[in-house]
């Protein structure tokens, strides 16, 4: 009997060491994670610096510090991008590659970028990018070669808008978004999906008419983000009076509200698992730009930054 109790109480205190150990596994701390975002350099012109930090908010440090206007705007694994116009015409962008920490920075193409996001398949070895050739081709779509910088266009519409392209998880298609005539005031852009190669182009989302916002410069349908892990891709948008995210299934049938935080909410990211949520909140004055992360599955909220800093924007998650 005494044996029968030892052992009930050993298995107790196993089952429970396990659940800690899981338990510290799932923290944000111990994902092997790190969110890199942009911040303005007070006291300058136009200097924006790539930061990381971890995912608890510690350890931030400028790693471009660079007097340059660099964006990053994906990573994958360890690889972070990001477009700079440093040797080059001011906000004349290229792609740029460096990790988590600054180290071993190089170019990756010659092709002439737009301020745009972007995003890779086949473990980081092809881009699709919005690029530019000249003055008459603008906003299109292409795939770039990130180990020889090689490109091809894969969008060939010089009249209409394409920006902030993203890959389905298996890379055979690419949401992005879309205006069929970018000089067109009354048009906005929306999110549209494709096969990679161009082809079979729909639309996702539908801006609702009704809103006041219809006819005001804001986000319809900001740049969009894939949860694999969930089944959906979110974007931001004013809609109700304020920026905040929404989400829309992958064949366009249901779109719908995904966060209600009182702050505006923007550019954001999703872990590789989809289990975190990074996002930039602000107030509707945009004063200062913040990084916050949510854990989705208990919908717990984190500011990470603070206010050395008032900008804080497009946080994208690079690992360790």
């Amino acid at each position: 009997m005494r044996i029968y109790l030892l052992i009930l109480v050993l298995a107790g205190l196993l089952a429970a060491c396990s659940k800690k150990l899981v338990q510290e596994a799932n923290t944000p701390e111990k994902s092997g994670l790190k969110i890199a975002y942009n911040v303005f350099m007070p006291n300058t012109k136009s200097d924006y610096n790539v930061f990381a930090m971890n995912l608890d908010g510690s350890g931030q440090k400028d790693i471009t510090n660079h007097p340059d206007v660099a964006w990053t705007y994906y990573a994958y694994d360890n690889r972070l991008f990001f477009i700079s116009d440093r040797d080059t015409c001011y906000r004349c962008y290229f792609l740029y590659e460096t990790d988590a920490e600054g180290q071993n920075v190089r170019k990756v193409s010659n092709l002439q970028l737009e301020d745009s996001w972007m995003s890779a398949r086949n473990r980081g070895g092809e881009m699709v990018v919005a690029g530019r050739i000249g003055r008459e081709v603008r906003y299109q779509l292409f795939v770039v070669n990130t180990s020889d910088g090689s490109y091809r266009q894969i969008t060939n519409d010089t009249a209409a808008l394409h920006r902030d392209p993203l890959f389905s998880p298996d890379g055979k298609q690419i949401v992005f978004a879309y205006q069929a005539n970018k000089r067109d005031q009354s048009q906005h852009e929306e999110l549209f999906i494709m096969d990679a190669n161009g082809a079979g182009k729909r639309q996702l989302t539908h801006f609702p008419a009704n809103d006041p916002a219809i006819n005001e410069h804001h986000y319809k349908a900001g740049p969009p983000k894939w949860n694999a892990r969930e089944g959906f891709i979110s974007y931001q948008s004013h809609q109700n009076g304020k920026y905040s995210l929404y989400a829309v299934t992958p064949d366009g049938k249901k779109q719908w509200k995904l966060t209600d935080r009182p702050e505006e909410e923007g550019w954001h990211d999703w872990s590789p698992d989809g289990r975190y949520l990074a996002v930039e909140i602000y107030l509707a004055e945009r004063k200062e730009y913040h990084i916050a992360l949510m854990d989705w599955k208990t919908k717990a909220w984190r500011v990470l930054t603070d206010s050395t800093y008032k900008y804080h924007q497009a946080p994208v998650f690079v690992r360790k």
